[in-house]
């Protein structure tokens, strides 16, 4: 987070972290796997498991983001914290926006360490479904992101709120499925030793998806919106679920 916080003052953009978020984990994960190569320790089923599902999970959205930021100033939060603390903004965003997000990163990753700093476990019933768990929230958060990017391609959408796909039960599914990704890797890391102390990272990226950073700072957005408020009243905010019936009469 040191080297995109000095790439972000060279660039001038503090949105950059957003695409080193995914890439982070995945460095974290390898430095720990690439530690038991040094000693010659092979890896067990569980640990390549959960490497294997964070790599997937951070390259695709790294690239996602990427695509999304290409060419586009500098994200509306951060250029609006920028103008907010003035000439403290290198402070303030050293601390409050990547150093924070480091902490939170590591949090995040407390069951995958657990995991990946124990050895001989067998994948089974609990592993399995971990697995299952981490895919349905994958599936949720890459086609509704897809979904999203197609939506906005289209210049006739410019200004206007999705409400089709996965958004039409779900105000946020790439949340929902974000958050799913994470209750899906706690499951698998369970049965290590102290896995339990693992329910952190859920709970966490789910606190912070509903609660702070991901629903409350987006709708805050389009807050007055009559649109928005109209797709509001009808849709759930996190959890999928059929439209209200005044949506599903409408149709």
């Amino acid at each position: 987070m040191n080297t995109v916080f000095i790439l972000s003052l060279i660039k001038k953009n503090a949105s950059i972290v957003d695409i080193a978020w995914g890439p982070g984990f995945v460095l974290v994960v390898f430095v720990h796997l690439l530690k038991d190569r040094l000693k010659h320790q092979s890896v067990d089923p569980r640990q390549f498991m959960i490497a294997a599902l964070i790599a997937i999970w951070g390259v695709r959205l790294a690239w996602h983001i990427y695509k999304r930021n290409r060419g586009k100033p500098e994200d509306y939060r951060y250029a609006h914290w920028r103008q907010k603390w003035g000439k403290k903004f290198i402070f303030r965003s050293y601390f409050q926006i990547f150093l924070l997000q480091g902490f939170f990163m590591l949090i995040i990753l407390t069951p995958a360490l657990l995991a990946l700093n124990s050895r001989g476990q067998r994948a089974g019933l609990l592993e399995f479904s971990g697995l299952v768990i981490w895919l349905t929230g994958f599936i949720f958060e890459a086609v509704a992101d897809a979904q999203l990017w197609q939506f906005k391609k289209n210049p006739e959408n410019r200004g206007r709120i999705i409400t089709t796909g996965l958004w039409k039960y779900s105000r946020h599914p790439n949340y929902f499925g974000e958050a799913l990704i994470w209750w899906g890797i706690f499951l698998i890391a369970l049965s290590a030793p102290f896995g339990w102390l693992g329910i952190i990272s859920p709970l966490l990226i789910t606190f912070l998806l509903t609660e702070v950073s991901g629903v409350p700072l987006l709708e805050k957005k389009y807050r007055g919106n009559p649109e928005f408020e109209a797709y509001k009243n009808k849709t759930s905010a996190f959890f999928p679920w059929p439209p209200r019936r005044s949506e599903r009469h409408d149709d």
